[in-house]
């Protein structure tokens, strides 16, 4: 059986998922097999050169004309649009990948969880950092209890990509459509990674800056307010007893696409960064300092799909990966992480830590 794809969307994450299908048969010979049938977005043009390279059979300008025509609908637009069409999909018995963050707001994250319980399809929320071969090592060594109990967990994604001050204004700057800005941008990641290998979070304090506050009108024609944070930070305890500390900007001078995680127990520590993507810091209870693991063994996760050993993949294997789970997920009708409920509880965090900045206190999260 050929599944039948649909992209909402074709730049950023367009490309990405685009890559992932047209490389996991190469790679993954027991994925189940899609067609990429049709990409949807609204200027004719550019979403017919898109289809062109990315390998589509056709195109469309109304993701209501594909929601229902299609096995799997993937919503990789802007957060204001992801709602909608994907609520028709679920609606329409068609299952749907949902790039992060879920929604704007947790109201509408719960409505689209909503639409996932009330139907059969399979509701997944892109976060791909999870299917990072060192990452799920990470995972492995932590659920195996090999650094003992957890103490402290320090995530962080830093980049500079709007530091300068004459970047112009884009819809990320926009409340109204972004819903927030760094921390549910990149932040989103952060959370569920710390959620993924640490737990559930009890109670946080965090903190949002915007520190550019105007950019370039795109037009040309003046500027424009800026009405998402630029940076947070965020104090955080674990319901397993653990503490943390999450930090993310978009002006970190010097800083690409810098996502890292640190975890402390009491019988060991592990570091990672997406800058070494390929490697492991561990620290054993026998260990004077941390060891440096190269995670390209045959026996790594993921690993033996791609090259001999002490060969490295990049990040965009980590979309092969996740849609390799989530495609096998559908042809098994086996449930599907991370999930809606995961969105849910990620933008939970989010608002959490918004209303912890408003009104400067500790608070705990809702359950």
């Amino acid at each position: 059986m050929t599944l039948d794809v649909g992209f909402l969307g074709y730049r950023f994450m367009g490309k990405a998922h685009a890559n992932a299908l047209a490389r996991m048969p190469m790679f993954f010979p027991d994925a189940p097999a899609t067609n990429r049938a049709v990409l949807v977005g609204r200027d004719e043009a550019a979403v017919s050169d898109a289809a062109q390279r990315f390998g589509f059979d056709r195109t469309a300008t109304d993701w209501q004309d594909v929601v229902d025509e299609v096995d799997i609908f993937y919503n990789l637009g802007p957060n204001h649009v992801h709602a909608e069409p994907t609520i028709a999909a679920l609606e329409a018995d068609t299952h749907v990948m949902c790039e992060k963050p879920l929604a704007p707001d947790i109201e509408t994250a719960r409505r689209m969880h909503d639409a996932a319980r009330e139907n059969e399809a399979i509701a997944a929320t892109g976060f791909n950092y999870r299917y990072v071969p060192a990452l799920q090592l990470a995972k492995r060594l932590v659920e195996n209890g090999e650094l003992g109990e957890i103490y402290r967990f320090k995530g962080r994604c830093l980049q500079d990509w709007l530091n300068d001050p004459d970047a112009p204004w884009n819809w990320r700057c926009d409340a109204s459509v972004a819903g927030t800005g760094v921390v549910g941008d990149v932040g989103s990641h952060t959370i569920d990674l710390a959620r993924w290998l640490i737990g559930d979070i009890d109670r946080l304090s965090g903190s949002l800056t915007t520190q550019i506050t105007e950019r370039p009108d795109p037009d040309g024609d003046g500027t424009r307010e800026v009405t998402t944070d630029d940076e947070y930070s965020a104090l955080v305890e674990f319901e397993c007893g653990a503490e943390g500390v999450l930090e993310g900007s978009r002006i970190a001078t010097g800083r690409k696409a810098d996502n890292s995680v640190e975890i402390y127990g009491s019988e060991g520590a592990l570091k990672f960064s997406l800058r070494r993507l390929n490697e492991l810091q561990v620290k054993g209870p026998e260990d004077r300092g941390y060891q440096q693991i190269l995670v390209t063994d045959p026996d790594d996760p993921y690993v033996d799909a791609w090259w001999p050993p002490g060969h490295s993949i990049g990040w965009e294997h980590t979309f092969v990966h996740e849609n390799y789970e989530f495609l096998t997920c559908i042809e098994q009708g086996t449930p599907y992480r991370p999930n809606f409920q995961d969105g849910v509880d990620v933008q939970q965090v989010v608002e959490t830590i918004q209303e912890s900045d408003e009104h400067g206190k500790w608070l705990s999260l809702d359950k």
